[in-house]
Formats: structure tokens, C-alpha cells, sequence
């Protein structure tokens, strides 16, 4: 259990941010802007849920939940050191991607296949999931680059990919099942 009685603490004012493991390292590391940009990811979420209803705002807020899970994932390195640790770090699961996966198959079930590419827009909602999607995305690129030079959990970096097609289909559910997609017009404006 998590109990913050203060929230600064001062222990960062030169720079440095401490890991799950305890050890520092400084706040623009790989390791940090990975699980930084996943946190990011997850404030965008909050916003798609002030404009998602009952099923779409509650597989999001398994999102949002899982997005804590992924950045308690990545804020703790050593992997393999997992089986000695006093308390077992939480590590992302291929449960968790494969209920993703449920889901992105589910919502393209009711959707037509795309004949275009679509422009981000349509419903506020859709908007919003283009946003998570494409922050989401970066969380990938930049969890998939400290992959080259640490280890990271393969299933964190699986969640994150499969993440974006989620947000993706998401957005066109949002926008009356593809009905009000924006679709892209090659060259209209030449």
C-alpha cells in the first residue's frame, strides 16, 4: 500500500529521480522518459473518459489502471534480480494483452474496413483517442529504445503496441461505429 504524506520530498532538486529498485538516475534517462510518457499516455485517457459512457469508459479505466501497472513495470529495472527482490516488482502480463487484443477484435467486428486513411477528429470522444494513441505511440518508440540498451519486459513493450490499435479502433467506435471518421483526401488542398 502506497501512503504519500508529502508530496515533495526535495530529493530531486538536483536533477536525479529515484527507481522502483531505489537506485538514481537522472530524470531525462531513457528509463524515466519511458515511464514518463506512459504516464502521460494515462492523463490523456482521463480525458477520453469525460467524454466516454458506460462499456467505452470502463474498458478505459482498466487502461488507466493497467497504464500504473506498466509504469511500476518499467520504473524497476534488473529483471533479473526479480526472484531475490523483498517485495516481487509488478510486471506487465500477456493476460493483459491478450484482453486488449479481445478488445481491438470486438470493436472490428462492427466496423467497416477503411478505404482511407482518417484524419484524427470526428467526436470529441474520437479526438481524445487519437490523442491517447498517438502519445501512446511515443511511449512505445521510447520503451522500444531503452529495450537497446536495458532490459525491459517484453509484454510491457506487447501491451503498449497493441494499446494503440486499441485507442485507434477505439476512436472509430466513438465516431458512430466509422460512420463520422474524417477521412483523408490526398491533394485536396493543392
Amino acid at each position: 500500500m502506497v501512503v504519500l504524506n508529502k508530496i515533495y520530498t526535495k530529493t530531486g532538486d538536483g536533477g536525479e529521480t529515484a527507481l522502483g529498485n531505489g537506485s538514481r538516475v537522472a530524470k531525462h534517462s531513457k528509463r524515466v522518459t519511458a515511464y514518463g510518457t506512459v504516464d502521460e499516455t494515462n492523463a490523456t485517457v482521463g480525458l477520453a473518459r469525460l467524454h466516454a459512457s458506460d462499456d467505452m469508459d470502463a474498458q478505459l479505466a482498466m487502461i488507466q489502471n493497467d497504464l500504473f501497472d506498466l509504469g511500476a513495470d518499467l520504473c524497476r529495472p534488473d529483471m533479473e534480480k526479480d526472484a531475490n527482490a523483498e517485495y516481487p516488482p509488478l510486471r506487465m502480463t500477456d493476460t493483459q494483452v491478450t484482453r486488449l487484443e479481445h478488445e481491438i477484435d470486438a470493436m472490428n467486428d462492427v466496423l467497416s474496413p477503411l478505404r482511407s486513411f482518417i484524419l484524427p477528429g470526428g467526436s470529441a470522444l474520437a479526438a481524445h483517442l487519437h490523442l491517447c494513441r498517438t502519445v501512446s505511440r511515443r511511449a512505445e518508440r521510447l520503451s522500444v529504445e531503452l529495450a537497446t540498451v536495458e532490459t525491459v519486459n517484453a509484454s510491457a513493450v506487447k501491451y503498449l503496441n497493441r494499446l494503440s490499435d486499441w485507442f485507434f479502433n477505439a476512436s472509430r467506435i466513438a465516431n458512430n461505429d466509422g460512420k463520422g471518421d474524417v477521412l483523408w483526401v490526398p491533394g485536396a488542398n493543392r
